[in-house]
C-alpha cells in the first residue's frame, strides 16, 4: 500500500528471532533521515526516555534506521512508540519530552493510534492550532463538535476549560456563532455581587480569571479587550442569567460543581437557537454547604442518553500540567476510596 501524499511510509520491519524464540531484533527504516533526528531528540534525550520505559530493550539510530533488541514480550511496544513519534514527526508536529512521554503512555493505555489522537485540533485566532494531549483530551474535542450539549468532567488540570474555550473562539472566528458567553457560579461570595467594588465586570472578575487567562493567550489581551467592548464576548455571572434565551451563541459555564440542581435546570434552559454549550466541573471539589446537592451531579443522573447531550468525563490520565499534579489527584482518589469504604462498613455495623 502506498502511503498519502506528504507522509513518508514506514519500511515494513525484519525481524531475526533466535533458536530459543527468546530474543528478537527489529529494523525500523525511515527514508527522510531528519525524522531520525526529530525523533532521537537532542543528544539521544528522546531515546534515553524510551529505554527507561523499556529497560530491557536497546534502541540505536543508525542511519536511516532505527535497531531495536531485546525479549520477545517487550520489543513491540518499543516499536510502536517509535512508529508512532515518527508518525508525529511525519504530521508536522514539533517533538519534545512531553510528547514522547505522553505517547509512551497511550501505548502502555492499549491506545492503537497515539500519532491520531495527538494530530487532531482546532484552528483559533492567528493560525494557532490547538491540540489534545490525551486521548480523553481528543475525545473531549470530538464531543464538542458533535453535540449542542456537553458535560466536561474531571479533576484540574486536565484542560477541559481550556479546550471548550479553544473551541467556542474557533466557532467565533469561523462565523458559526456571533458571540461567547461565559458564566460562572461565585460561590465564595455567596452570589451578593453587589457588596463588591466596580461594576459588573470587576465584580465577577475574579471568578472568571482561569477563562481570561485562556482567552488572552488565544486571542491576546487587545483583542479580547475589543471583543469585550462589543458585547462579542460576555460576562455572566450566573446569578443574572435567569430570563435570557441565548441564540446564535457558544455559551460556557465553568466550576459547574458549584451549582445547585436548581441553578443547573434554569442555565441549561437558556440554551437557544443555533447555540452550542459546555459545562465543565470536577464533582471532587464541591464548595457547596453538604446539605445542598450538586448540580452537575444532579444533571448527569437526569439528562445521561439524551440525543445531542455527552457527558465526557476525564481522569488523572488526562492531567496536563506538571506530572506530579496527576499524582496528587491520584492520591485524593486512594484517599476518597478509602472514606468511602471506611463509611460503608461503619454502616453496615462494622469496624472502620
Amino acid at each position: 500500500m502506498t502511503a498519502p501524499a506528504g507522509i513518508l511510509e514506514i519500511c515494513p520491519s525484519t525481524i531475526r528471532e533466535e533458536p530459543l524464540l527468546t530474543h528478537t531484533e527489529v529494523r525500523v527504516r525511515v527514508p527522510d533521515t531528519h525524522l531520525i533526528a526529530a525523533v532521537s531528540g537532542t543528544h539521544d534525550a528522546h531515546l534515553k526516555i524510551v529505554d527507561a520505559a523499556f529497560p530491557e530493550v536497546r534502541v540505536v539510530a543508525r542511519g536511516d534506521e532505527f535497531h531495536l533488541a531485546g525479549p520477545t514480550e517487550a520489543v513491540p511496544g518499543a516499536r510502536q512508540v517509535l512508529e508512532e513519534l515518527i508518525r508525529v514527526a511525519q504530521s508536522g508536529q514539533g517533538l519534545d519530552e512531553d510528547v514522547v512521554r505522553r505517547v509512551i503512555d497511550m501505548v502502555g493505555d492499549g491506545i492503537e493510534s497515539p500519532s491520531e489522537v495527538l494530530s487532531g485540533g482546532i484552528t483559533v485566532a492567528r493560525g494557532r492550532i490547538i491540540r489534545p494531549k490525551t486521548a480523553g483530551q481528543r475525545v473531549y474535542l470530538d464531543a464538542i463538535g458533535a453535540n449542542t450539549l456537553v458535560f466536561g468532567i474531571g479533576p484540574a488540570g486536565t484542560g477541559k476549560t481550556y479546550l471548550a474555550m479553544a473551541a467556542a473562539v474557533a466557532e467565533l472566528t469561523a462565523g458559526k456563532v456571533r458571540r461567547i458567553l461565559l458564566s460562572r457560579p461565585a460561590v465564595e461570595a455567596g452570589e451578593r455581587l453587589g457588596f463588591l467594588p466596580g461594576d459588573l465586570a470587576a465584580k465577577i472578575d475574579p471568578y472568571l480569571r482561569p477563562l481570561y487567562d485562556a482567552l488572552y493567550d488565544m486571542l491576546g489581551p487587545d483583542q479580547t479587550g475589543a471583543l469585550m467592548e462589543k458585547g462579542v464576548i460576555e460576562i455572566a455571572p450566573l446569578a443574572y442569567m435567569r430570563g435570557r434565551t441565548l441564540n446564535d451563541a457558544f455559551v460556557l459555564l465553568d466550576e459547574a460543581q458549584n451549582t445547585s440542581p436548581e441553578q443547573m435546570k434554569m442555565f441549561l434552559t437558556r440554551l437557544g437557537f443555533n447555540s452550542k454549550m459546555v459545562i465543565t466541573g470536577d464533582v471532587t471539589q464541591v464548595d457547596l454547604p453538604t446539605a445542598r446537592g450538586s448540580g452537575l451531579r444532579t444533571a448527569r443522573s437526569i439528562l445521561e442518553g439524551i440525543e445531542g447531550v455527552s457527558f465526557v468525563q476525564l481522569s488523572s490520565k488526562d492531567v496536563v500540567r506538571a506530572r506530579i499534579v496527576a499524582d496528587i489527584v491520584n492520591a485524593y482518589e486512594r484517599h476518597d476510596n478509602r472514606q468511602a469504604m471506611k463509611a460503608t462498613k461503619a454502616s453496615e455495623g462494622g469496624q472502620p
